[in-house]
């Protein structure tokens, strides 16, 4: 096994579609995303490829004409979003609710504030926002979206002050940087 090992970076995701308009329409009109493309496949089936990143031509691939697991509880199968600010979460949430999605599930997990929720077709779909701490994880605890910001950011750290690992993020995340980064440097092995 080679001892060098190159960073990957998550570029997409795919979800089977039942119906794929109605999948497609949920994705672009409840959460911003574009249609980048749409086409047939050989067999039959129909892509839909969706993004919000011009630098990622689709973050997220919707399949019609692969059947569709059963949806599971939404934290464990899900798609992940990251947005900039918990104004951004509040407006998802409004959106969501718009859209007639009911059971939306607010999760602090020391690391981010989320929002869990399921699409039309019952996958899960989780929007977060990084906090400027580390705890270890896993970590979930209750938040309220409805306070200000500054309420939010001052529960959130006397909430987990006191939790293993507690630190700023940027420190944590220069430690992972250095781990990683020693990792990356390491030559692969001589196979002569």
């Amino acid at each position: 096994m080679p001892s060098r090992k190159p960073r990957l970076t998550l570029a997409h995701s795919t979800l089977a579609a039942r119906n794929l308009d109605e999948l497609c329409a949920f994705y672009c009109n409840a959460l911003g995303f574009h249609v980048t493309n749409r086409g047939p496949t050989p067999d039959g089936g129909e892509l839909c490829f969706i993004s919000q990143d011009p630098h990622n031509h689709h973050q997220v691939v919707l399949v019609r004409g692969v059947e569709p697991p059963t949806p599971a509880f939404m934290m464990v199968d899900h798609l992940a979003f990251r947005t900039g600010s918990l104004d951004d979460l509040r407006a998802i949430r409004a959106n969501l609710v718009e859209a007639g999605v009911s059971d939306i599930l607010p999760i602090f997990h020391g690391n981010a504030w989320s929002l869990y929720f399921t699409d039309c077709e019952g996958n899960g779909v989780e929007c977060f926002v990084d906090t400027p701490f580390h705890v270890a994880q896993p970590f979930a605890d209750a938040y309220d979206l409805d306070q200000a910001d500054e309420e939010i950011l001052d529960a959130a750290r006397s909430r987990i002050e006191s939790e293993p690992e507690f630190q700023p993020m940027s420190a944590w995340q220069a430690a992972l940087e250095e781990k990683v980064e020693a990792q990356s440097r390491t030559a692969p092995l001589d196979r002569s």
